[in-house]
């Protein structure tokens, strides 16, 4: 099995980087001849800005550009994917929401099912989302935040999509134990991504 691991920090001593690394440890640990390819968004560049060839190609005007395809490629070739990232402003960097504005296209990610009823075509990936953010937990849950990341992520991109998000955490940096239980249950969701 082939896991595909997106990071989405510009400084590799970061937290996210670390995260991204015990989770590739723990698929290690759990035996198997399993496969881990690393998307480092930042280190190789990605460029989010959706652009004009981008929406040609929605339009059916323009082919699909060569950076998007081959960002699908690497989706197409794992049996799960697992974003790891900051939680900026309560969601995703402006790096990680490009690569899915980009890649998460139509007629590769949705379809027009008719009546403005949008179908989902990823339903045969696995996705695990790993934040990790300053503010508690508490401080997530009291003001709702977590809920309406959720709603913004979990069911607003990857459950339209049709896709199945797995494991959906935010770690946060003010919580006892940090950083070493952050590592640990990085390497716990590894252990489990193929099981």
């Amino acid at each position: 099995m082939h896991a595909l691991i997106v990071i989405s920090h510009p400084n590799t001593d970061s937290l996210t980087h670390a995260l991204a690394a015990e989770v590739a440890r723990g698929i290690a640990d759990a035996g198997g001849e399993h496969t881990v390819e690393f998307a480092d968004l930042a280190a190789e560049g990605f460029n989010p800005s959706f652009n004009a060839q981008d929406h040609a190609y929605i339009e059916g005007k323009a082919e699909l550009p060569t950076d998007v395809a081959a960002e699908i490629e690497r989706i197409e070739r794992a049996n799960a994917v697992i974003l790891v990232y900051p939680v900026y402003w309560w969601s995703f960097p402006a790096l990680l929401k490009g690569w899915i504005d980009r890649v998460f296209t139509y007629r590769w990610a949705y379809g027009d099912g008719g009546a403005d009823e949008p179908v989902g075509q990823l339903e045969r990936f696995r996705f695990h989302l790993i934040g990790n953010g300053a503010s508690s937990i508490r401080t997530y849950a009291r003001r709702g935040y977590w809920g309406a990341m959720r709603t913004q992520i979990d069911q607003g991109i990857f459950d339209y999509c049709g896709a199945k998000v797995v494991t959906s955490e935010i770690l946060s940096t003010s919580e006892p134990g940090f950083p070493e239980s952050h590592l640990e249950t990085a390497r716990k969701i590894g252990r489990g991504i193929f099981v």
